[in-house]
């Protein structure tokens, strides 16, 4: 695979690349490629192979409309204002080039299909024919069909999700958490691939990228798989590659100490499904669980490999541009938590993988900072298009040739809560540190807490030393640090 990839590097061409633009929902950096050799993900494994890993790559908010806008937009969420799962960035930015709209107007081909955008909230004008979103259960098995079912069953993400169930948006009703309301939270059904949405998701790529090999210009292709978003479904197959006696459990099962009681949740999203209890999860459940997640992921990117082995075929492997991104990180029993929404390392840190002809760091993997803002200009540049105006992250261009130049001095981070009349924590990812202050929404002057994590000493951020009196130095650094903003912080050029 090292030989391929080294094929891959030296066979730029001077005709424009094409872009394969691959988004997995929920997805940590709990992968072969990021050195976690247990879990099955050898089609992902191989655009590592063949591009570039980026260890430390963040979003702009832990959950999927607010990460997947700045994604598309290359904007923050203050500048989006979408800091929920209700609010379309067309709102606050009517006229805004998003990442596949600013390709089709140079030319490309831009076609979208599976979880680009958040359910119920496409963006017509980013693509060149409608975005297409094929139809699937939810669960294979009658008895969890029944259960999901059930009259004003909740759709726990609090959107129209409309790839993940085929009850009619009416009988969900938007933001609803009521516990045990859907079905349940994995199943491990004898079925094939395409019996859930990601496996026909990967039939509609392939059959895609058939007709995208025959037009004259360059291709922009979204594909978005679900998994591993709850449910955890998966056929069995993928559960088998598991043995859950070997599943270790989170080792930190606590609340960071010392930290404000709402920076981290448990996970309302979870206990909106079946049978999960409110408080700690016993051992045996979340073995279950976290079996469930490794198989979603093994059946995900199985479903990429059929992707991949199409763009191989087609002879278009070596002139394409494959990003692949999680939109999020995702707890699994860490801090007693699960899911997302938050600012902690588990939540902020995503997979992030690039591979573009021409690169030099072929194979490598490099811990620069980068946020996901930078992957639209970043994209853009490979392309050879220009970068519109309104973009706030920057390209990382120069780390797939130099992995380990200077880079960004922090990434930046944010989550809404709804204690003390509305708070914003605000997260800023350095080399060694995290720190988070939290921000009346009305009045950003006013500090309702601050957490501090380090993380040679503390890297899965157990306790938050901001109030120590030795380190009232270095919290005024990093206030300062982050009251300049992102832009302070962009690589010296």
């Amino acid at each position: 695979m090292v030989a391929a990839g080294n094929i891959l590097a030296a066979s730029a061409t001077s005709s424009p690349p094409n872009v394969l633009f691959i988004a997995v929902d929920d997805l940590r950096p709990e992968l072969g490629c990021y050195g976690k050799d247990y879990i099955q993900s050898p089609n992902i494994d191989r655009i590592a192979q063949a591009g570039m890993v980026f260890e430390r790559a963040y979003v702009q908010q832990a959950v999927c409309s607010p990460s997947r806008t700045s994604v598309m937009t290359g904007a923050r969420p203050d500048t989006t204002k979408v800091w929920d799962l209700q609010t379309h960035f067309r709102k606050a930015l009517p006229d805004v080039v998003t990442l596949g709209q600013h390709f089709k107007n140079h030319g490309y081909f831009v076609q979208g299909m599976g979880k680009i955008y958040h359910g119920g909230y496409d963006d017509a004008p980013t693509w060149s024919v409608p975005w297409q979103n094929p139809k699937a259960p939810g669960y294979a098995l009658p008895e969890n069909l029944a259960l999901n079912e059930r009259p004003f069953a909740a759709d726990p993400t609090g959107g129209a999700v409309t790839n993940q169930s085929t009850r009619p948006p009416s009988r969900r009703p938007a933001g609803s958490t009521r516990p045990g309301s859907r079905g349940p939270a994995f199943e491990c059904a004898e079925v094939p691939d395409n019996t859930y949405t990601d496996g026909k998701v990967a039939e509609l790529a392939v059959a895609t990228l058939k007709n995208l090999a025959a037009k004259p210009q360059p291709f922009f292709l979204a594909v978005g798989f679900v998994k591993p978003h709850l449910p955890f479904v998966a056929p069995k197959r993928y559960w088998d590659l598991y043995d859950p006696a070997k599943i270790q459990l989170a080792p930190n099962p606590f609340r960071p100490q010392d930290a404000p009681d709402y920076a981290i949740q448990a996970g309302g999203e979870l206990r909106a499904y079946h049978g999960i209890p409110e408080g700690s999860l016993p051992p045996d459940l979340a073995r279950q669980l976290k079996h469930g997640y490794y198989a979603a992921i093994s059946y995900a990117d199985a479903q990429i490999g059929k992707v991949l082995d199409e763009l191989e075929r087609l002879g278009l492997r070596t002139n394409t541009i494959i990003a692949l991104w999680g939109d999020h990180g995702w707890k699994l029993g860490e801090h007693d938590a699960w899911c997302k929404h938050s600012n902690c390392e588990d939540d902020a840190n995503a997979p992030l993988l690039l591979s573009a002809p021409g690169m030099k760091a072929v194979g490598q993997r490099t811990k620069a900072l980068v946020e996901f803002v930078d992957i639209y200009p970043t994209l853009a540049e490979l392309a050879g298009l220009p970068l519109p105006g309104h973009l706030e992250g920057t390209s990382f261009k120069p780390l797939l040739d130099d992995p380990q130049r200077p880079w960004k001095t922090a990434a930046f981070s944010q989550y809404p809560r709804s204690q003390r009349g509305g708070l914003m924590g605000y997260s800023l990812r350095t080399d060694r540190y995290r720190f988070t202050v939290w921000v009346s929404r009305k009045d950003h002057s006013k500090v309702d807490a601050l957490e501090l994590y380090d993380h040679p000493t503390d890297p899965q951020e157990n306790q938050n030393i901001a109030k120590r009196p030795e380190n009232v130095g270095l919290v005024e650094q990093l206030m300062v640090q982050w009251q300049q903003g992102w832009p302070a912080a962009k690589p010296k050029s």
